[in-house]
Protein backbone atom coordinates (compact mmCIF):
# COMPACT_ATOMS: atom_id res chain seq x y z
CA UNK A 1 0.00 0.00 0.00
CA UNK A 2 1.54 3.16 -0.91
CA UNK A 3 2.41 5.91 1.74
CA UNK A 4 1.15 9.69 1.53
CA UNK A 5 3.88 11.89 1.44
CA UNK A 6 3.84 16.18 0.93
CA UNK A 7 5.49 17.95 -2.24
CA UNK A 8 7.42 19.30 0.82
CA UNK A 9 8.79 16.15 2.05
CA UNK A 10 9.36 14.70 -1.34
CA UNK A 11 11.79 17.59 -1.79
CA UNK A 12 13.18 17.68 1.84
CA UNK A 13 13.72 14.11 2.39
CA UNK A 14 14.23 13.00 -1.33
CA UNK A 15 17.23 10.53 -0.57
CA UNK A 16 15.19 8.76 2.09
CA UNK A 17 12.20 8.23 -0.08
CA UNK A 18 14.79 6.95 -2.81
CA UNK A 19 15.81 4.08 -0.46
CA UNK A 20 12.27 3.22 -0.23
CA UNK A 21 11.77 3.07 -3.48
CA UNK A 22 14.67 0.66 -3.92
CA UNK A 23 13.41 -0.99 -0.88
CA UNK A 24 9.86 -1.57 -3.09
CA UNK A 25 7.76 0.87 -1.35
CA UNK A 26 5.90 3.18 -3.28
CA UNK A 27 4.30 6.77 -2.39
CA UNK A 28 1.27 8.87 -3.39
CA UNK A 29 2.70 12.79 -3.38
CA UNK A 30 -0.03 15.23 -2.66
CA UNK A 31 0.00 19.10 -3.20
CA UNK A 32 -2.34 21.08 -0.76
CA UNK A 33 -3.77 17.81 0.50
CA UNK A 34 -4.74 16.46 -2.79
CA UNK A 35 -3.05 13.60 -4.54
CA UNK A 36 -1.02 14.70 -7.39
CA UNK A 37 1.41 12.51 -8.07
CA UNK A 38 1.93 8.46 -7.33
CA UNK A 39 6.06 7.05 -6.76
CA UNK A 40 6.96 3.85 -7.27
CA UNK A 41 9.73 1.51 -7.95
CA UNK A 42 10.14 0.20 -11.85
CA UNK A 43 9.68 -3.18 -11.86
CA UNK A 44 13.18 -4.65 -12.96
CA UNK A 45 13.80 -7.26 -15.73
CA UNK A 46 14.63 -10.52 -14.75
CA UNK A 47 17.30 -12.57 -16.76
CA UNK A 48 15.83 -16.24 -18.04
CA UNK A 49 18.44 -17.99 -19.81
CA UNK A 50 17.88 -19.72 -23.09
CA UNK A 51 18.01 -23.43 -21.60
CA UNK A 52 15.59 -22.34 -19.45
CA UNK A 53 13.23 -21.04 -21.66
CA UNK A 54 14.09 -23.31 -24.80
CA UNK A 55 13.36 -26.27 -21.83
CA UNK A 56 10.02 -24.69 -20.87
CA UNK A 57 8.65 -24.61 -24.13
CA UNK A 58 9.90 -27.49 -25.72
CA UNK A 59 7.04 -29.15 -22.53
CA UNK A 60 4.28 -27.30 -23.76
CA UNK A 61 1.28 -28.86 -25.96
CA UNK A 62 1.72 -28.35 -29.73
CA UNK A 63 -0.75 -26.00 -31.28
CA UNK A 64 -2.17 -26.09 -34.87
CA UNK A 65 -1.58 -22.92 -36.25
CA UNK A 66 -4.55 -23.00 -38.68
CA UNK A 67 -6.73 -23.79 -35.98
CA UNK A 68 -5.37 -21.24 -33.34
CA UNK A 69 -5.68 -18.56 -35.76
CA UNK A 70 -9.13 -19.53 -36.45
CA UNK A 71 -10.08 -19.57 -33.50
CA UNK A 72 -8.61 -16.33 -32.44
CA UNK A 73 -10.58 -14.69 -36.08
CA UNK A 74 -14.05 -16.22 -34.61
CA UNK A 75 -13.25 -14.27 -31.22
CA UNK A 76 -12.74 -11.03 -32.51
CA UNK A 77 -15.45 -11.09 -34.91
CA UNK A 78 -17.75 -11.65 -31.90
CA UNK A 79 -16.07 -8.63 -29.96
CA UNK A 80 -16.93 -6.53 -33.32
CA UNK A 81 -19.88 -7.51 -33.42
CA UNK A 82 -20.97 -5.99 -29.64
CA UNK A 83 -18.92 -2.45 -30.24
Amino acid sequence: MARNITQRALRNDSGEIMRALDAGESFIVTRNGVPAAELRPIERRRFVATSTVCKSVASLARIEARRFFADITRHLDQRLRHV
